[in-house]
């Protein structure tokens, strides 16, 4: 097992989401919107299944390891909350992805009940390194595929993807303990990819359709070049994971993330809104 855990804090974070909310939250990108708001429909069926993979290996893990453990899941739980919240407005805007949602969520409660627990630990490890890789990507890109994004909807997604980076040894920590196979978190983390990549392509695409953009060249071109950009990015980073001794604390971490967490003022459960215009948080 790698280093322990660093300390984790459980955040509830109040968003504010106004009733008028377009879920087109980057109107410049629609389709980087759309690609986003994907993930977001993922959210309330993986993570609570994360959530119960790794409580199911709690037993075996020493006392000390499991406080960490259990700060983990309740960042998590809190993210799918969230992001439950915010999905009410994609699903009113595009009903036609309510299909895509049951795939989800028979595909994650199908993992849940067939698969070992050795299994399931191996894919929240893996799942939680790709949405690592996630966020170094988008930090990588802030500038440019947040410009003008609604405050609220964006700041929703930073904090997220800020506690991705926070926890990311958390899932793989408990793995190492309980089973460690590298060919089973590499197999599972396969697994993990391929799903969120089929999620993600066919939610956006029927989300294209209900705007009539669905053959638009300008939008294939643009999420074909972001899903390369962003393979480039994660296929490394799972192929580093998966080595032997590798541990994700090695993983060098983005710069703003992080400090733009550390601004979470826990009296009014806010963080700094995205200011779109600036580029920057505000």
């Amino acid at each position: 097992m790698g280093p322990p855990p660093s300390p984790l804090t459980v955040r509830r974070v109040q968003f504010a989401y106004p009733d008028d909310l377009d879920p087109v939250w980057v109107p410049s990108r629609p389709e980087f919107s759309h690609a986003a708001n994907c993930i977001s429909l993922i959210m309330p069926f993986a993570e609570p299944y994360f959530v119960r993979s790794v409580r199911a290996a709690l037993a075996e893990l020493p006392a000390d390891a499991q406080a960490g453990v259990a700060d983990y899941l309740g960042q998590e739980m809190a993210h799918q909350g969230q992001h439950k919240r915010f999905n009410r407005f994609v699903t009113a805007r595009y009903p036609g992805v309510t299909r895509v949602e049951g795939w989800m969520r028979r595909f994650y409660g199908w993992l849940g009940r067939s698969r070992s627990m050795k299994f399931n630990l191996a894919f929240a490890a893996g799942s939680e390194t790709i949405a690592y890789a996630l966020a170094r990507w988008t930090e990588k890109h802030l500038g440019t595929l947040f410009s003008g994004a609604d405050p609220v909807a964006a700041t929703l997604y930073l904090w997220h993807l800020a506690e991705e980076v926070e926890h990311k040894s958390s899932a793989y920590d408990v793995f190492e303990a309980v089973d460690g196979s590298r060919l089973r978190y590499a197999w599972a983390s396969t697994v993990s990819l391929v799903a969120l990549a089929f999620f993600v392509w066919t939610g956006s695409l029927a989300m294209l359709k209900a705007d009539r953009r669905l053959f638009s060249p300008v939008a294939q071109f643009r999420l074909t070049r972001w899903a390369v950009s962003l393979g480039m990015e994660i296929l490394p980073t799972l192929f580093v994971s998966a080595l032997p001794r590798h541990h994700p604390s090695k993983f060098a971490d983005p710069v703003f993330l992080p400090r733009w967490l550390s601004q979470f003022d826990p009296e009014t459960g806010t963080m700094p809104l995205w200011d779109g215009a600036a580029g920057r948080a505000a």
